[in-house]
């Protein structure tokens, strides 16, 4: 039930798209040719028995009329080739079209707090939500409203048809049939192919994580010796889908069967009830062949609906995972949309931190407050929350009490993300118009500059995924240099000199003194920093000490004086 409750969700956003008058125009094109395709027929039938019979004599042979009903063929069969091409173009353009804006829709709410941190640690959950899940809504327009559509359609205009040119039973009882027996078999398919489509799903998601773990991370496997055992997982990933894919094969054959069936027994119902009326004289040859053979188009639709059907399982499990996501309101986020007074870069007031299904808090009562141009460390031991409060400011976590204001930000994070792009696309990440003198100026304050002077397409070169081809610390001076870039008000770094040398660590703290001494100067700049190196925090103009919630208040105290005592030491002058 949940999985047809998020079905209707899809088919409501579908209808209420902006491109809901091309999706309607797709179906009412698909509807005009399949009634093209049963006129052709209908008419074919009826011209060449005619003709025939006309033939037996003379007399009627030379007042027949060929070229009315000729140019009827001919009408018809235009009319269902230009309308089955307009119906393909119409239709899946329409369908691209919208799933490309429900892929953004839910793009944006997987950017949300949670569920981006969520996600982070599954990218291939990610990857599968916006490719393989957003793909297969295709079905719900395409092959299941579309086809639906058509199969409703052309049973009354067969049950139409045949009321006008037999009697209104047959055409009642030829009707329901083509209605009720084509929708018995998809009912019927969806029964029996509902978990078989699931676990093939369930399958192309394992075998796609699996391989991209293996990809990924294939030189720790290979060091820790687990490759093998990787790719076993694959196998067994691949093994699983494909024995989905010879059941669900097997199914549609059936289904084929039981629609040919349909369709054989609609048309000897018709011919009986033509054979019947022309025996008694109430119909000529013409028409009883008429009325037989406009039902052979009449259960087209059935055909392109049976590939919906057989993909029904994955559509529906597609559509419980995307609508819960695209029923959250978009403006969710994990900070409020004002900003904070003026002065301040941030202002907290009374937050607290509780992760969904944690028996405990992280953080409690946090009221903090950041002045324009400030230099503000949050320092303590490890696990004591310094990291989470760096993600409530920066809208990576909601807060579960209280309110975070700031100002627009810019993100050092501890682990450097880059792009598999040139050193220019990386660095204007940061800020789209700078120019190539901009960006040499960035290179330089973070120490960078002759590295990428010395590449052989300096600014133009290539990067590997995460930025392969520079070593760890030069990557990170990069990221460095898109922040100084950054017109942001609020700088956060975390950790910003963790894992590099001690050399490289102080070009790094060097180039982010320089760079905030430039701003502070003008009352910008403020920077907030996660840091437990008493060699990043001297530069600080003031520290917050975060002490665990188990931790007393005398402890709390006693390890902010000795961290600032220290530092009262470290600090030149």
């Amino acid at each position: 039930m949940k999985a047809w409750n998020a079905l209707r969700t899809i088919v409501q956003l579908f209808a209420q798209s902006p491109y809901r008058r091309r999706m309607l125009l797709g179906s009412l094109l698909a509807a005009i040719t399949v009634c093209a395709g049963m006129a052709l027929l209908g008419l074919s039938g009826w011209f060449l028995t005619a003709a025939y019979v006309a033939g037996l004599s003379t007399a009627t042979a030379v007042v027949f009329d060929v070229f009315a009903p000729g140019a009827g063929v001919r009408f018809f069969s235009m009319l269902r080739t230009g309308a089955r091409y307009s119906d393909r173009v119409v239709t899946h353009d329409a369908t691209l079209r919208v799933l490309a804006a429900l892929r953004v829709q839910l793009f944006s709410r997987l950017a949300a707090a949670d569920t981006a941190l969520a996600l982070r640690q599954r990218p291939a959950r990610l990857l599968h939500r916006l490719t393989a899940d957003i793909d297969a809504l295709d079905a719900v327009y395409l092959r299941l409203l579309t086809p639906a559509v058509s199969l409703l359609i052309s049973a009354c205009v067969t049950a139409l048809a045949l009321t006008i040119f037999l009697n209104w039973q047959s055409g009642l009882l030829v009707g329901a049939m083509v209605l009720a027996g084509g929708l018995a078999c998809v009912a019927w398919c969806v029964r029996q192919g509902f978990m078989t489509a699931l676990r093939r799903s369930f399958a192309g998601e394992q075998l796609r994580a699996q391989v991209i773990d293996a990809v990924g991370a294939q030189t720790e496997l290979v060091m820790a010796g687990s490759l093998q055992r990787q790719m076993a997982r694959i196998a067994a990933a691949e093994r699983q889908q494909w024995a989905a894919d010879i059941r669900l094969n097997r199914l549609e054959s059936q289904l084929a069967v039981a629609m040919a069936m349909l369709g054989h027994c609609a048309t000897a119902a018709a011919l009986l009830c033509a054979a019947w009326l022309a025996q008694k004289g109430e119909i000529g040859a013409p028409i009883a062949a008429l009325a037989t053979l406009l039902l052979l188009a009449a259960l087209e639709p059935l055909v392109h609906i049976r590939r919906g059907a057989m993909e029904a399982g994955r559509t529906l499990l597609a559509a419980r995972r995307i609508a819960p996501l695209l029923d959250t309101p978009a403006h969710t986020a994990a900070t409020d949309n004002r900003a904070p007074a003026a002065g301040l870069a941030v202002d907290m007031q009374a937050v607290g931190l509780q992760h969904p299904g944690s028996a405990r808090a992280l953080l409690q009562q946090i009221d903090l407050q950041v002045a324009d141009g400030e230099w503000l460390v949050l320092a303590g031991p490890s696990g004591a929350g310094k990291s989470s409060l760096m993600a409530l400011i920066a809208g990576d976590l909601a807060p579960s009490a209280g309110q975070v204001l700031r100002k627009p930000c810019a993100s050092l994070p501890q682990r450097t993300e880059l792009f598999q792009a040139s050193v220019a696309a990386n660095l204007r990440l940061g800020r789209p118009d700078a120019s190539d003198a901009e960006l040499w100026a960035a290179l330089q304050t973070a120490g960078l500059a002759d590295v990428i002077g010395a590449l052989p397409g300096q600014l133009n070169t290539p990067l590997g995924s995460q930025g392969a081809g520079l070593s760890g610390g030069e990557s990170r001076r990069l990221a460095l240099a898109r922040l100084l870039l950054h017109p942001a008000p609020l700088g956060l770094l975390d950790e910003p000199t963790e894992g590099l040398d001690r050399q490289t660590a102080a070009q790094v703290m060097h180039a982010i003194a320089q760079w905030h001494a430039k701003r502070a100067a003008s009352g910008q700049g403020a920077i907030v920093m996660a840091s437990h190196l008493q060699r990043e925090a001297r530069h600080a103009d003031r520290i917050v000490w975060i002490a665990p919630l188990q931790e007393s208040m005398a402890q709390a105290r006693k390890g902010t004086a000795e961290f600032e005592a220290l530092l009262q030491r470290l600090r030149p002058g």
